[in-house]
């Protein structure tokens, strides 16, 4: 549950995202937010079709590998490098922000340059994930969880100051139409994407057939709900005091001033830096734990597969993964700065998590078809699933948002035209790839039987040593 929250980071949320998604829903925000926690809870009844019988590293790769063929599985593997990518520059871009935001709460007077907040967030990540899984997961989880509480207790300062929780013009929808609801959804996606990134654990995690789909459903209905609250709140105060809450680029801290609380502004802006710090760390795990078993498959440098002998991480690939990231957002900020760099990293991203969402959707009827085991219920799921996620992908393309996001799609899609030519490529000078990774996978998920075992110990898929609660 720590390493699915720390990735959705509802901080991030809070401090940055609720003032764009009330640029679209207004009044409706709140509305916003709860429809997209609704539409996702489909996917995750997809996921739990394999996440209750998996327990490999790198979980969503072999999930849709095993549903919809080796070759999907690789290019979900490849779009969620991508996904986890483009979060963890979100986070090193709002750990710069909010550590400047800081300085400038307590009157320091100065600035620490990007690049260089960049690297310190960057360098501790690494070190956290090179070092030891529960450690870097219980650490996640007590950062977030205190930043929250940051958060909540400003919310509940502002609604005992404003001396009613009611708020008409909310609860009517008051001024909100169909069509700004639907761009609204489409931010709020982002803000509730990486719900599924514990299921990247696999074997690491006690009992994982049970606690990864619980902690994959709770993540997404504990933040779900947050969102629901902090954004009603955030209304509620800014209209309350006749301010604007499109064009806040601090709302929190804004919001302290105008109630008069003016002191928490500094120990939130510590709860958001702790929070990028730990939203980068999820990414880190999550995505280096793709990695590992692509890596082992052959997709990757063998060498990219290895596992610490003492620490039993991913070390190499945590590495690499970490340094890729740290040098694009980097070179990114020679051309714009840390806040623009965060909205459009963002919605970068969000296109590989539509993309992984609807295979995982249509691989899980696929297999259980196969498994003889498919019923009315699971095609109802899957069609729900597909129709909601249709919303905010539909949502990305008309109306024609502008630029340079009007254009995002199609890097997107190159991108996943390079995985398409790197697959060939491998599958050429490998011609038992596709092979191999398909009987792998066969071990990965349990047979026709329907036993699934504890752990896989096949040698490409052998089970990381640490343990997450």
């Amino acid at each position: 549950m720590a390493q699915s929250i720390a990735l959705i980071s509802p901080t991030m949320t809070a401090v940055l995202i609720v003032p764009l998604a009330f640029s679209y829903a207004g009044n409706g925000t709140w509305l916003a937010y709860l429809f997209a926690t609704l539409m996702l809870s489909f996917v995750v009844m997809n996921l739990k079709v394999f996440a209750s019988r998996s327990t490999q590293p790198g979980s969503m790769y072999a999930y849709i590998g095993r549903g919809l063929g080796a070759r999907a599985g690789v290019l979900a593997g490849w779009t969620l490098l991508w996904a986890y990518a483009f979060i963890a520059i979100a986070g090193l871009t709002g750990f710069s922000i909010f550590v400047n935001q800081l300085l400038d709460s307590v009157g320091a007077g100065f600035h620490i340059p990007a690049v260089v907040s960049f690297c310190i967030s960057a360098g501790l990540c690494w070190l956290v994930a090179y070092k030891d899984i529960r450690m870097s997961s219980l650490l996640m989880l007590a950062l977030e969880g205190l930043s929250m509480f940051l958060i909540i207790s400003l919310c509940v300062v502002m609604l005992a100051k404003h001396g009613s929780i009611v708020d008409k013009h909310q609860i009517t929808l008051h001024g909100v139409g169909l069509s700004d609801m639907t761009l609204a959804v489409v931010v709020c996606i982002f803000s509730l994407v990486g719900f599924e990134s514990a299921t990247a654990l696999g074997g690491e995690a006690k009992k994982p057939l049970v606690n990864i789909p619980k902690a994959v459903r709770w993540s997404l209905i504990i933040t779900g709900l947050f969102f629901v609250f902090v954004s009603y709140v955030e209304v509620l105060g800014s209209s309350a005091h006749k301010l604007d809450l499109s064009t806040l680029a601090a709302p929190l801290d804004t919001l302290a001033d105008a109630y008069g609380v003016g002191w928490m502004k500094a120990p939130i802006c510590i709860g958001a830096i702790l929070s990028f710090f730990s939203l980068t760390l999820s990414c880190v795990n999550a995505g280096s734990r793709i990695l590992l078993p692509m890596a082992r498959h052959g997709v990757f440098s063998s060498h990219v597969g290895n596992i610490h002998s003492r620490n039993q991480t991913p070390h190499i690939a945590a590495a690499a993964y970490m340094l890729s990231i740290l040098v694009v957002v980097s070179v990114w900020q020679i051309f714009i700065d840390p806040l623009t760099t965060f909205g459009d990293a963002g919605t970068l991203a969000a296109f590989g998590f539509l993309l992984v969402y609807f295979m995982i959707s249509i691989a899980a009827p696929v297999y259980l078809r196969r498994r003889g085991e498919l019923t009315p219920k699971n095609i109802v799921i899957m069609i729900a699933a597909l129709v909601c996620l249709a919303v905010p992908t539909v949502g990305s393309f008309y109306p024609v948002p502008p630029a340079p996001v009007r254009y995002f799609p199609y890097i997107f899609a190159g991108y996943m035209l390079v995985g398409v030519i790197w697959l060939v490529v491998v599958g050429r000078r490998k011609p038992q790839l596709l092979n191999d990774i398909e009987a792998d996978l066969e071990h990965s998920v349990d047979g026709a039987g329907g036993s699934a075992p504890d752990a896989i110990t096949t040698p490409a898929t052998a089970p990381l040593k640490g343990t997450v609660a």
